[in-house]
Parts: C-alpha cells; structure tokens; sequence
C-alpha cells in the first residue's frame, strides 16, 4: 500500500507519496486542471490511498479519485490547521503532511454527500444568494425614497405599493431612471426567486424526512429542506447533540484545569443553517408554548439575554430534529398535546 498526499489546486497541484514503511517515495507539482492530476496520480503504482484537504469542487475529485484508488480520505480543513500549527507551509509541505496522517490514520474526516445532494446544497445557497440581493434592492429603493423626502405607503412589495412606485413622479429624470431599473431589478429578482422555490418544492416534496420537520411550530419548507439537505443521514451522527458541533451553534470552550471559560458560538458549518434555524426559532416562539417557554427559561427574564436564548432555541430546534429523523415521529411535546 502507498500513501498519497494531495494539495489539490484549480491550475497547480502537488503529489506527495509515501511507501508501506512510510518513506517518501517522491514529491511532484503537476501544472494544469484537475484532468491532469487524475491522470498522474492514475500512473502510481497500486495499490494506494489518496488523501486532499476539503475545498471547492471536493466532491467531483472525490468521485474521480475513487475509481482509481483503493482509498479516499477528504480531510477537514479547520481541523488539519489545529493540528498543523507551523510557520513553514508550501504545497509541497502541505502535500507531504497529508500524506503523513493518511499513514498513520489520523485524517480528520469529512463526510462526503453524494452528487445529488451537492447540487441541492448548491441550489438552496443559490436562493439564498438571490434574497439577499433582492433585500438589498428593496432597500436601495427605500434610500432613494427618503432620499427625496417621499413617504412610501404601506405595503410597498405588494400590487398596490409596487403600482404607487412605478406611478410616482419625480423632479430630476436621474432620480426617474434609477427608480425604473430598480423597480425592474426587483421584478426580475422575484420572479427569479418563484422559479427557484418552485423548483425546491417539488424535490422536498419527495423528501419524507423534509415534510416530517415541518410539523414543528415555526419550520417552514425552506428550513426543513436545508437542515435536511446538510443533515443527509441522520446515522452519521453518532449522538444527537454532535448536530450542534457540526451546525456551529455550540459555544467555544477553553478549558484548562478547574478553569472552564466557555464564549460565543464556533460558527463552524454552513451559515445558511443556522441563519433559517435561528429565524424559525423565532416564529416557533410566536406560534408554541413549549419552545416559548424553553426560550424564557434561558432568558430569565433578561432583555440582555435575548440573543443568547434565540441561539439556545436554535439549538433545541435542532436537537429536536434530529430527534424526529431518527424515530420518524412527528412533533409532539406535553404542553402542546394539553393544549
């Protein structure tokens, strides 16, 4: 068995290999695209194991590298840069260092979804994308308006305010111009954003464990698509508040001793997540008693604790979820069955 280390990059790459005693065999830079790669690393001996650090595109040279290798590891990269705390890096350095653990078996893995659920992650931050920008429209629209010391109606994205907005008249043809192609990039955005969620509808409909995390109070298609899109398969985890580690909404902690200081979320996993979570966390406190009354216990009656009780609710959310995907069961809690 040999040991590959690969510093995969999109026009440059560098190979490191590793005998069975772990000796270093050779180390090489590749010029040119992935294609190039695949057909070096194809030239090395068999039996080997391929291990590349977790980057854009990871998936494709994942599915790539299986056909040729016996293994393939992707490693995490937040991970490697604890473990690798040094002021000397290069490709080739990188490149020898991921062989090195790929030898001794101390990769720190990441789990590799299959091509489908890639284009529905990629999909879903598409949307995310498109709201975004559409916000921002919205939001440049209003500027001009108070700009102008116009009052907008209330309203204002709905017929009878977009009507008012495309009749409103100004003194400067500039000011005319700009509303009309804002007005325009908005339009466009919107129905841009039907077609999206349309789209997504029809895969989460067929998404049993998607239409399963919408009997809780507060989750919509959107958040029950994306957590179940990042979850994939709930036997990955091997306990339930591992999700919370992997979504980011578990405290950093720094412990030393009879010293444990604990702080602000990681933040580590996708954004999208725990951005829905936390606006479901909000409608599910609206809308259940249960998950309003978890939410006031960690806020104690503290305006300054809002924001953290909002992210602890988050967490249940998830938890909860997580719960629901392994049992199969449908929301249910005692203070909501009483009610």
């Amino acid at each position: 068995m040999r040991y590959v280390g690969l510093d995969a990059h999109w026009r440059q790459s560098t190979i490191c290999v590793l005998d069975h005693r772990g000796q270093k065999l050779l180390s090489r830079t590749i010029k040119g695209p992935w294609s190039k790669v695949l057909e070096e690393v194809g030239k090395i001996r068999k039996p080997f194991a391929v291990c590349f650090e977790a980057s854009t595109g990871y998936g494709y040279l994942f599915e790539r590298l299986q056909t040729i290798a016996r293994r393939v590891v992707v490693a995490h990269p937040g991970q490697l840069r604890l473990i690798f705390r040094s002021k000397r890096k290069n490709d080739r350095v990188d490149a020898e260092k991921l062989a090195k653990l790929l030898f001794l078996d101390e990769v720190p893995p990441v789990y590799v979804p299959s091509s489908e659920v890639r284009s529905w992650r990629g999909f879903i931050g598409h949307r995310y994308k498109l709201v975004r920008e559409r916000t921002r429209t919205k939001n440049s629209i209003r500027a001009l308006l108070r700009g102008l010391g116009i009052q907008a109606p209330r309203g204002l994205w709905y017929g009878p305010g977009m009507k008012w907005l495309c009749s409103v008249s100004f003194a400067n043809e500039l000011d005319t111009v700009r509303r009309d192609m804002l007005y325009e990039r908005l339009c466009f955005l919107t129905k841009m954003l039907e077609r999206v969620e349309a789209t997504l509808d029809r895969i989460s409909s067929r998404h049993p464990g998607a239409q399963l995390l919408r009997t809780i109070p507060g989750v919509g298609p959107r958040t029950s698509e994306a957590v179940m899109a990042w979850v994939d398969d709930p036997g990955r985890f091997q306990r339930i508040k591992s999700a919370g580690r992997y979504f980011g909404l578990v405290p950093s902690q720094d412990a030393s001793a009879r010293t444990n200081r604990l702080g602000h979320i990681t933040r580590e996993g996708p954004a999208i997540v725990r951005w829905m979570l936390t606006e479901a966390a909000w409608q599910g406190v609206r809308r259940s008693p249960a998950i309003r009354a978890f939410y006031e216990r960690v806020r104690r009656e503290d305006p300054e604790r809002g924001k953290i009780a909002l992210v602890a609710t988050a967490h249940f959310l998830l938890r909860a979820m997580m719960a629901m995907l392994r049992t199969g069961e449908v929301w249910r809690l005692q203070e909501e069955a009483a009610a």
